[in-house]
């Protein structure tokens, strides 16, 4: 609704400086390629597949983002369920899991001030030895 209203609100400014070579068509456009582009890629549309679900490419960095001081927690005492299902979502087998852990909170000074992304990739690294 806030959209329409501001295209309106753009194209009566447009319509009154008639001498400025402004259109109410080309002002529309213009509005609506930026709105499309905006909403594009901040909706999160690129981590959702059509049945609504989140792509498998996105599990991982969704989890961190909203379970980012769980996980700290988890790492700082190197086991608990989010630490667990976290090493789930990496495809770290079960039974290499705990020293997944270990090796995880061994470096857990690196990783305690730092943003989603920063956590997730350092439980990338991390993870990298213990696959199989």
């Amino acid at each position: 609704m806030r959209n329409i209203l501001h295209s309106v609100m753009i194209a009566s400014a447009c319509l009154a400086l008639t001498g400025t070579g402004c259109t109410v068509k080309g002002t529309i456009n213009q509005i609506t390629d930026t709105t499309s582009n905006v909403t594009g890629t901040t909706s999160g549309a690129a981590w959702w597949n059509e049945d609504g679900q989140i792509k498998p490419d996105f599990k991982a960095t969704a989890f961190v983002t909203f379970n980012q001081a769980n996980l700290i927690q988890d790492l700082a005492a190197g086991r608990g369920e989010y630490l667990g299902s976290m090493g789930r979502l990496l495809g770290i087998p079960a039974d290499r899991q705990t020293a997944f852990y270990s090796a995880a909170q061994s470096n857990y000074s690196q990783v305690a001030d730092q943003t989603p992304a920063g956590l997730l990739s350092f439980l990338r690294k991390t993870s990298k030895s213990f696959m199989q």
